[in-house]
């Protein structure tokens, strides 16, 4: 007999006597090892403190005053910049925090140079791509960065941008100074009643779609955890990917460069475009292909670029891209303003030493090490977890914005016996990382849930026979919004999916309202078919002529000779010729492609 309880997930403050909000701040001693107590406790953080002199911290690039003021306040501050590979490892074993912008590498080798004494480590500006996280969370160590600081200055940098851009401003001053006078050749486009779309809005975009509806342009958005009442009250109207880009005769982007975004302007998306469309980069290079900007620009798809990112910086000298007439190319300057250096420096600082005063800030990037036994008995449920939530939001159609979410855990224990709060962050990760340029874990997971208006509520089943094993079943829904799957979609109106372990593997067990039975390993592609001989054969066929490797094939199906869903495990990604083949197969009626 299984009875089940509900909780949902609130985000209280921490009082004294309360349990871990993740949002909220933890106290944490100078130097500290960090373990999880579960069942019946609130989170416990096992200290060993070190009660001598003030802490050492070195600062490794330029850092604005007023954050070296604040750092000189409470510890020993050592400026050493341009340090070499080589010197950082020597130095930083005689440091408690180090900090450093984007142009020093931080890597495994640093966390083992400084033997345990490394704290913290601080970023000043919001990609941490040059620090390791697994190395640092392995060694026990705080990653901070400063997310806020340089929202306006990019905001304002991509406006200068829009605006120059449509003015031929570049292109005019470099003619007046090569003692030319070409006002014909130089005539622009006006701003007012233009549509701008602004893809991504988080505090970027929506600070530009401010200044642009300061303009008179009509600005649109495409961001799937954009809150819409956030866009109604700025007038900005949230739209899908394809409309946005349909429709814009201006696109200012500001996605982070994920797996799902990487070059997600390319030849494809180009051809949707209104011709004359113009396009405004202050986000991350990656997110356009380049080679591909220049074919649009040449063939008139594309009027003009301004771009302040690149894939590769600083670029080729030879760059077609940089070299060409209609772009307008600077530095990386979105984050170059006095006031954006000194709040990133302010942001930083008091990051860095609140770490260092055993304060533990929603600015964290990685979570604290987790003991060693907890981890072993709920690791393979935490990989299950973040696939399933990778898996849930991938089948969300485009434009459908994920707020309401419900976890299921089936389990023997109980309801005191488990604590699901790594296992909530691990599918707060798979859903919200791939679209996001937050790194999710333990510490932030339901402060970055509750600033994208997810709502998670869990459900507990409890079911009868032995407590040895931790749960029997992971099932993850997302109500309100269209499938890219339809098959995805239970009977009671949800996207639901829902996973085992068996013999330390997550596995796929249900998509919608369909038995399945895949391993979540590779990728995987899921099918609705007509139920007849020789559909595995037609499919696994296509893709052998490709060589790409099926791991597995599982199918559910409601009766015989009626629709059953095909899930196949694939370690290499089909080409699109491949799944438009699939999607041809008479007997398939639907199909969908999911990169785990």
């Amino acid at each position: 007999m299984a009875t089940a309880t509900s909780q949902t997930l609130r985000f209280p403050s921490v009082s004294a006597s309360a349990s871990l909000s993740l949002s909220s701040k933890l106290p944490l001693s100078s130097a500290f090892s960090v373990s999880l107590r579960p069942r019946r406790r609130p989170l416990l953080l096992l200290v060993s403190a070190a009660l001598d002199a003030k802490p050492t911290v070195l600062v490794a690039e330029k850092l604005g005053e007023a954050g070296l003021k604040l750092l000189k306040d409470f510890a020993n501050v050592d400026c050493s910049y341009n340090l070499s590979p080589e010197e950082l490892c020597t130095k930083i074993s005689l440091c408690d925090a180090l900090i450093v912008r984007s142009g020093t590498k931080v890597t495994r080798e640093v966390f083992e140079s400084s033997a345990g004494r490394l704290k913290v480590v601080g970023r000043a500006g919001v990609g941490i791509d040059n620090v390791d996280l697994a190395a640092a969370t392995e060694h026990g160590c705080l990653v901070v960065n400063a997310p806020t600081a340089n929202t306006v200055a990019a905001a304002e940098h991509g406006i200068a941008l829009l605006a120059a851009m449509a003015r031929n401003v570049a292109q005019a001053d470099a003619s007046v100074k090569a003692g030319k006078w070409q006002r014909s050749k130089y005539v622009g486009v006006s701003l007012v009643g233009k549509t701008l779309a602004v893809l991504g809005f988080g505090k970027v975009g929506s600070e530009v779609a401010r200044r642009a509806k300061g303009l008179g342009m009509n600005v649109i958005a495409h961001d799937p955890y954009a809150a819409a009442d956030r866009a109604r009250a700025i007038g900005v109207e949230l739209v899908s990917f394809d409309e946005a880009i349909c429709s814009a005769d201006f696109i200012s982007l500001h996605m982070p460069l994920t797996a799902a975004t990487s070059k997600i302007l390319n030849d494809e998306t180009f051809a949707k475009m209104k011709k004359g469309v113009r396009i405004v980069n202050v986000a991350r290079g990656g997110v356009i292909d380049e080679d591909a900007l220049v074919r649009a620009l040449d063939s008139g798809i594309v009027a003009q670029a301004a771009l302040d990112v690149f894939t590769e910086e600083p670029p080729p000298k030879d760059s077609k891209l940089i070299m060409h007439e209609l772009v307008t190319a600077t530095p990386h300057l979105g984050a170059s303003t006095m006031e954006a250096q000194e709040g990133v420096a302010i942001e930083i600082a008091e990051a860095v030493v609140g770490a260092l005063n055993g304060e533990l800030a929603a600015t964290a990037v990685n979570a604290p090490m987790v003991p060693s036994e907890v981890l072993t008995e709920l690791k393979p449920f935490v990989d299950l977890a973040e696939k399933l939530g990778r898996l849930a939001v991938q089948l969300v159609a485009g434009g459908s914005g994920v707020k309401t979410v419900k976890v299921t855990y089936a389990t023997a224990r109980a309801p005191d016996d488990l604590d699901t709060r790594l296992l909530r962050a691990m599918i707060t990760k798979g859903l919200i990382e791939p679209i996001s340029s937050v790194f999710v874990n333990l510490v932030n997971a339901d402060f970055t849930a509750k600033q994208r208006g997810v709502r998670i509520t869990e459900e507990r089943v409890i079911l009868d026979g032995s407590p040895e094993n931790p749960l029997e079943f992971i099932q993850v829904q997302i109500a309100n919004v269209e499938s890219r799957f339809a098959s995805a979609i239970s009977d009671s109106g949800e996207i639901k999916v829902e996973g085992r372990v068996k013999d330390g593997i997550p596995h796929l067990t249900k998509v919608g309202s369909f038995e399945v039975d895949v391993s979540l390993e590779g990728s995987i592609i899921l099918c609705r078919q007509v139920d007849q001989p020789g559909m595995i054969g037609k499919v696994g066929s296509i893709l052998g002529e490709e060589n790409v490797n099926v791991s597995f094939m599982s199918v559910g199906r409601i009766a015989p000779r009626k629709q059953a869903v095909m899930a196949i495990g694939v370690d290499e990604q089909p080409s699109k010729d491949s799944l438009k083949r699939i999607g041809e197969v008479p007997a398939v009626e639907e199909f969908v492609f999911l990169k785990l």
